[in-house]
């Protein structure tokens, strides 16, 4: 690295993951949010000079610190995790050698830390946003408007989430999600099956219809991911209810499956059905993070850090709203590791406080070329 420059503290950088991993934030677990948001409140408010505001909307709390000195760069994490409340009981956080394991370590607890870190190795922390929000994994129903108010503000955007194998995500695929709910008429499945409105049925043929909806040489994906139906076995289904995943990287064609899942009818004589959903993100296309992506090569190589490349990614995150604004946006700045969503999700240490390191250079960068 760059002999002039501060350089990250790894002893704080493991400490602080370590403690943030421990206190478990699952998705609408307030508690939880707010004792991270604690730890957060503890390391930040030093180098912000003040606390950060707390801004709940419908129950849920999310973290910000907005520049003082504008318009600023925004750093945009999330701190709530996939993970059931309890996991950490069977899954310290542990580190072997540079990997560091435990529940959201990697997605994006490790990504949180960078950014802190890059804070306190910046020039001029108040000429940067700090967003944390508590309910991306849900697909964002009550930071939406926050995150999109507070970069629009921004000049640019820096997203925290993890990288692919390294490399920063300079496209997403934008997402929809979706339920479907069936209702038919239960009866007695031995004595009187006739009169029964089977909602089981419906919610078969439906799904495979929804199945079909995805379009491979355009890599649209229609997912049914979720089913219940039935309440004994010994009766017609009077209720049935799906999940539906959707992935595109062109925004016709969320469009396209969004009026199709809409036109849907019942099947079976007797059954209704209502569809509940929409489009929930945007794609966010290259274009909006090429700009951004030859600074972090610039600084990567000023700084003697390791090259950085890009990818194209299936999954989506709350920088697909910045980028629909037309906000410059880059994603997949946090740390190497592996495993999000999955038992076996790790972080990598050193890859940790080279992300700060690179993040803080782009922070840098970033303030000196603002008029």
């Amino acid at each position: 690295m760059h002999p002039h420059l501060g350089q990250p503290d790894a002893a704080r950088i493991r400490e602080r993951l370590q403690r943030l991993v421990a206190a478990e934030s699952p998705s609408g677990y307030v508690d939880g949010l707010e004792r991270c948001h604690a730890l957060l409140q503890e390391w930040g408010t030093p180098l912000f000079g003040r606390p950060a505001e707390i801004v709940a909307d419908q129950g849920t709390p999310h973290l910000l610190w907005s520049a003082t000195r504008g318009p600023g760069v925004l750093l945009l994490c999330h701190v709530d995790t996939v993970w059931p409340l309890g996991t950490i009981d069977g899954w310290p956080f542990t580190v072997d050698g540079h990997r560091a394991t435990g529940p959201g370590v990697f997605d994006m607890k490790a990504g949180i830390v960078a950014a802190l870190e890059a804070l306190a190795l910046c020039a001029d922390p108040t000429a940067v946003s700090l967003l944390v929000t508590g309910d991306e994994e849900i697909g964002s129903p009550t930071s939406r408007t926050l995150i999109e108010k507070v970069a629009a503000g921004c000049t640019a955007v820096l997203v925290l989430e993890p990288s692919l194998d390294g490399a920063v995500k300079t496209a997403r695929k934008g997402g929809s999600i979706y339920r479907v709910d069936i209702t038919g008429r239960a009866a007695h499945a031995g004595l009187e099956p006739h009169r029964g409105v089977n909602a089981l049925i419906e919610l078969a043929t439906q799904t495979l219809t929804i199945a079909g909806l995805g379009d491979a040489e355009r890599e649209t994906t229609v997912t049914p991911t979720v089913a219940s139906a039935g309440t004994t076995t010994n009766t017609v289904p009077a209720a049935a209810s799906l999940r539906v995943d959707v992935r595109a990287w062109e925004t016709a064609e969320l469009e396209r499956v969004h009026a199709s899942m809409h036109a849907l009818t019942a099947t079976v004589t007797g059954a209704s059905l209502t569809v509940d959903g929409a489009i929930n993100r945007p794609p966010l296309e290259r274009a909006g993070s090429l700009d951004l992506l030859t600074l972090a090569r610039r600084v990567a190589g000023e700084r003697g850090l390791p090259d950085v490349t890009e990818a194209a990614v299936g999954g989506a995150s709350d920088g697909n709203f910045t980028a629909a604004l037309g906000i410059p946006t880059l994603d997949g700045l946090g740390p190497l590791g592996g495993g999000p969503h999955a038992r076996h999700e790790w972080a990598d240490l050193t890859s940790l406080a080279e992300r700060s390191s690179l993040v803080a250079g782009m922070l840098d960068a970033l303030a000196a070329a603002r008029p």
